[in-house]
């Protein structure tokens, strides 16, 4: 053979094993694979969201547009619901006749300490976030003697006798805040203010007159309203018509609404209204605050009688449907007074829970309380001490040997007495209808 002939022979078979490995090599390569396009898509500031590693089937790409649709058919989150919750205390007439003075009187200098009054009620009210009194009594003061009824007058240290036992609303809208005219009113409004105490009633202004008051605790707004029937024939000075606030239905309500639009999540009215004396309300004092509820008010706590008239629980049914608690109690009877028998000695301290369920700020009414009182006056006429007693801790305590066996019996039939006839309107459902909105 020729020897030229083979080396060009051997030429063609390495030309052809190098064709042969080369293309072995190329499809022996990897092909690119998604991770490596996504770190090119970072690497350039962009996502890019991985596709599944799937033969056969359509896969879907995934945009902006798509991942919003999903986001927006996902219910969003509830918020928790909770509950805040708050105590209103109630008292009666806080009265000052002539033989409630003399014993209490600091004769070195000139000044009254009434603590004693309260001290064994000053734990129960201390225990509330709304302590409410009605004050039956100008606080004009400036008198060596206090002569009490028919025109009262009293010195301004019975003002830090009710913040000591724990009170901060005291209302003054009744017959008596002008028995010591427009100055004894205005000095009254005075002296509650300057002792820190929200009060109603009693106006220095037109503008004062018209304005919202709210207290609030624990998150729970309380709006307060106060009115009386009158003012024992004195007239409301002619340039002061809004001095005292008097019932008066067309604008109550509209304090009603005003108040709700200022924030209040519950009304109360303290309504001085009923005829002395009278363990029952009579159908005006029926009517008119079964409509201060259905206008929007939660509460009324009525006074005057000097003694107790029941409380009843009421439903008002809203235009939309929805239903709120109402609570009406006709008369808190007397406090403290000089005044015994016929059941003038025997008052209350009304109580309920205010509850307001959140996130819907709906308000509820519950845990309510009726603790019976009772004024014990003993001491010497000229000297005479008055007490108010919670009935039911001191008839638990056989240790208190201040009464005597009588005494005791006594003060178990007055509890009894009173705990039921405050009762007695309670279980009788009463639905009302709301008012229209104006």
């Amino acid at each position: 053979m020729n020897k030229y002939r083979w080396i060009d022979g051997k030429r063609f078979i390495c030309a052809m094993l190098v064709i042969l490995l080369l293309t072995a090599c190329g499809s022996l390569a990897p092909k690119p694979h998604a991770h490596q396009g996504q770190a090119a898509a970072l690497e350039a500031g962009e996502e890019q969201q991985a596709a599944p590693d799937t033969a056969g089937e359509a896969v879907p790409a995934s945009t902006d547009e798509t991942d919003a649709a999903a986001e927006a058919e996902e219910p969003p989150a509830e918020a928790e619901p909770y509950t805040l919750s708050g105590r209103l205390l109630a008292v009666g007439d806080i009265m000052m006749h002539s033989p409630q003075f003399p014993a209490y009187l600091n004769p070195k200098t000139g000044k009254y300490d009434f603590r004693g009054f309260f001290a064994n009620v000053k734990p129960i009210l201390h225990e509330a976030d709304w302590c409410w009194a009605n004050l039956e009594t100008p606080l004009l003061g400036g008198e060596k003697v206090y002569t009490g009824y028919p025109m009262f007058n009293a010195p301004p240290e019975l003002a830090d006798a009710l913040k000591d036992a724990g009170f901060n609303i005291v209302t003054a809208a009744n017959n008596h805040t002008l028995d010591r005219r427009e100055r004894g009113a205005l000095r009254t409004r005075e002296v509650l203010q300057d002792r820190g105490f929200v009060t109603k009633g009693i106006s220095a202004s037109l503008w004062e007159s018209k304005q919202p008051t709210l207290l609030e605790k624990n998150g729970i707004s309380m709006g307060i309203l106060a009115y009386t029937y009158g003012t024992n024939g004195i007239p409301l000075p002619k340039d002061k018509p809004y001095l005292v606030s008097l019932i008066d239905e067309k604008r109550m309500i509209e304090d009603i609404r005003k108040t709700r639009s200022a924030g209040a999540d519950v009304v109360v009215i303290a309504l001085h209204f009923g005829t002395e004396y009278e363990p029952k309300p009579n159908k005006e004092q029926i009517r008119l605050a079964r409509k201060l509820v259905q206008a929007g008010a939660d509460i009324i706590l009525g006074s005057h009688p000097h003694v107790l008239q029941p409380y009843e629980r009421l439903t008002v049914k809203e235009k939309d449907g929805q239903t709120r608690d109402g609570l009406i109690i006709y008369s808190l009877g007397n406090f403290i007074s000089n005044q015994r028998g016929d059941g003038t000695d025997v008052g209350v301290i009304f109580g309920v829970t205010i509850e307001k369920q959140m996130p819907e700020g709906t308000i509820e009414l519950k845990d309510i309380s009726a603790e019976p009182t009772w004024v014990h006056i003993h001491g010497p006429h000229e000297k005479r001490k008055y007490s108010v007693i919670p009935l039911s801790p001191v008839l638990k305590d056989k240790k208190d040997t201040r009464f005597t066996k009588q005494q005791r019996e006594q003060m178990s039939n007055m509890k009894q007495r009173a705990a039921s006839h405050i009762a007695s309107m309670s279980e009788v459902p009463v639905l009302l209808q709301a008012l229209p909105a104006r």
